[in-house]
């Protein structure tokens, strides 16, 4: 297994750690390959008209049902002024607390070189933690976050494309037969697709999601004119009252309320597409308005119309408006779930680069955006569990109970990672870190808690899948540990190598590569050419790849050569998590060792192991199981590294794990 995840940053003296060994210092040359900034490119009101056909797409679309599902979810309760007025009121604090200031304002400060979402944050801060308890902790807290993730990832398209349709009968009731078949049709086409890149479908983004919240802002505007009474819910006394009028009710309430800030997230997720200041503007002057005047908009209409509930967001529009709103909401819908699947892309990809999921197969879409990837496997994964979601839940209502668990976990996991960064790397008074943490999880636990009651109606689902990907997760990062000791434990010293192999082995023009997953020993491939074909080559190279936890280097050494005679050379080369890994590219640009390296006299040597599950001690043996079927089917080193296949010669083994 040549991919390798290197823990201390080139920057740092080298670490000792139980899962990499030590970069060796150069001892013959060092090279460097500046690279320019990779913050987003553009003037502020273009890329914030970008995020917010991406990034607000699925917070955008939360008023399709998240008013409706606080009074006829699986807790309904009296539509009446009270009950009205103090929903609102939470909505409205809700987004203010959760989405302006903790996301907003704090969470997107810590960004990880201008890239933001679970994976970039826990990169952040194994790159700034010391080795100990805070870090594991932190660690499994942001493998959990990523877990939870792909339960987020499955149901937004199911139940955003689902509410969007189920508008038609709204429009006609007879309808009701075809939300289902519409539905199917358009999540198929829109996961058929993905294949084809998001770039050219991403320029319409802005300009349609522009439209929609547009027409979310005419459309309550035009409401509360009618009923100005009803901007009085954003005063917070109505949301005290409401828990003191029923406060059981109004608990059970917060699980449908938290609908209202799903894809927060995102705000930070997608950061590093269109910094920090185009994702504020779009959110403090356009979607956080838009979204409230439409919220306001529907409280206004049920306060005169109470039966509205059952679809109050279509209902807002007169009739000969609505079918065309029908067709707006599912071009929104569609936008939501393409920002959550090109989601689940990009940290499924952080994850492989940061060695929690082994490697995959990974097509670039844009000649010029590295960033926009398409991974098959994830694509129709996704694709069947949302098929089998759409057909066994059949209503947004009933999804509606699955969504919320993922999405409060999701946040109560920032709020914690949030604290200790603030108390570890920002170094805020302990008082201040810790004060801002509390407030944060007493708001997020609420919601959380209150989600957890709708376990048993569909809130199961997330966690299951949640579980699925932390066992998954773990396991292989785990295994990938386990398997890096038993190769060390078994190695051989290099120059104790070279003196006993080297000079009496027979030497062959030529340039040899054995890809190697630590930076110490000799790779078993190597043993295994020695010892069957008893040749050298002229030139050596032992190759380890490392990703650090930074997205990008620059200005930094990305390579070490250590020249240990006799034609053997150890190089180094360093990427961050974003960066892809283009071997014979990087192997070209040097210079010191000799002839270049490349073309038809160099040959690359893997070593695959054939993984056998024992009573050693490591993991249970049914994760060891899983572990080797993992390795089994992962994707070959030769695509991951864009080797030419017909340059590569594979040698295997067994290892005992």
């Amino acid at each position: 297994m040549p991919h390798q995840r290197s823990e201390p940053s080139p920057a740092k003296p080298a670490q000792a750690t139980p899962s990499s060994s030590p970069p060796l210092a150069p001892t013959r040359a060092v090279q460097t390959e500046e690279r320019s900034g990779h913050g987003p490119s553009g003037r502020l009101g273009t890329l914030a008209l970008g995020a917010l056909g991406v990034v607000f797409g699925d917070i955008g679309t939360s008023p399709l049902y998240a008013l409706k599902e606080s009074f006829v979810g699986h807790h309904p309760m009296l539509v009446d002024a009270p009950h009205i007025f103090g929903v609102l009121s939470l909505i409205f604090w809700t987004m203010t607390m959760i989405v302006t200031l903790k996301y907003v304002f704090l969470v997107m400060r810590a960004d990880n070189e201008g890239e933001g979402g679970s994976m970039a944050l826990l990169a952040l801060l194994d790159r700034n933690l010391a080795r100990g308890r805070w870090l594991g902790l932190m660690t499994m807290l942001g493998v959990a976050a990523t877990a939870l993730f792909y339960g987020d990832a499955i149901i937004t398209p199911a139940i955003s494309v689902l509410s969007a349709v189920e508008g038609l009968t709204v429009v006609e009731r007879s309808l009701s037969d075809l939300v289902l078949p519409i539905t199917i049709l358009i999540l198929v086409a829109l996961f058929v697709i993905q294949k084809h890149g998001t770039q050219r479908v991403g320029t319409f983004f802005g300009p349609v999601m522009a439209l929609y919240f547009v027409v979310l802002a005419v459309l309550g505007a035009h409401n509360i004119v009618a009923r100005p009474g009803i901007l009085g819910a954003l005063n917070p006394w109505w949301g005290w009252h409401f828990f003191a009028l029923d406060p059981e009710m109004a608990f059970l309430a917060l699980g449908a309320v938290v609908l209202a800030v799903t894809g927060a997230e995102a705000l930070y997720a997608d950061m590093g597409h269109f910094g920090r200041k185009a994702i504020s503007l779009a959110w403090l002057y356009a979607a956080f308005p838009c979204l409230m005047l439409n919220y306001l908009g529907q409280g206004a209409l049920l306060l005169a119309h109470p039966e509205a509930i059952d679809n109050p967001f279509f209902l807002l529009a007169p009739a000969w408006a609505r079918l065309p709103l029908v067709g707006l909401a599912t071009l929104a819908t569609i936008i939501a779930s393409q920002a959550v699947i090109s989601g689940a892309f990009s940290i499924t990809r952080q994850a492989v680069q940061l060695g929690y999921l082994p490697r995959l197969r990974i097509l670039h879409t844009s000649p010029t955006a590295e960033g926009q990837v398409y991974l098959p496997i994830v694509n129709w994964s996704l694709l069947g569990f949302v098929i089998l979601l759409v057909l066994a839940f059949r209503s947004s209502t009933n999804l509606a109970a699955a969504y919320g668990i993922a999405v409060t976990g999701t946040m109560v996991i920032t709020a914690c990672m949030l604290g200790v960064l603030a108390l570890k790397v920002w170094r805020w008074p302990p008082v201040l870190a810790l004060g801002m943490t509390a407030l944060f999880l007493v708001i997020d636990c609420a919601y959380f808690l209150s989600n957890a009651t709708k376990l048993f109606d569909g809130g199961w689902f997330p966690l299951l899948v949640a579980l699925v990907a932390f066992t998954v997760l773990s396991t292989w990062s785990t295994g990938r540990t386990i398997v890096r000791r038993s190769l060390a434990g078994a190695g051989i010293d290099l120059d104790l190598f070279i003196r006993s192999t080297a000079r009496s082995a027979r030497r062959v023009p030529g340039t040899a590569v054995f890809l190697s997953a630590t930076t110490s020993g000799v790779p078993a491939a190597l043993m295994h050419n020695i010892k069957h074909n008893k040749v050298l080559h002229e030139r050596v190279i032992i190759l380890t790849v490392a990703t650090l936890p930074t997205p990008h280097l620059a200005g930094e050494a990305r390579i070490t050569i250590t020249d240990h005679g006799d034609g053997f050379y150890r190089i180094l080369l360093r990427h961050g998590f974003l960066e892809e890994v283009d071997i014979p590219a990087r192997l070209q640009s040097i210079a010191s060792c000799g002839s270049p390296i490349g073309g038809m006299t160099t040959s690359y040597f893997l070593s695959r192991q054939t993984l056998i599950p024992s009573e050693k001690p490591g993991m249970a043996i049914w994760r060891e199981r899983l572990f080797a079927w993992m390795t089994r089917n992962a994707a070959t080193p030769m695509e991951f590294f864009n080797l030419p296949p017909n340059r590569v010669v594979e040698l295997g083994s067994q290892l005992e794990i």
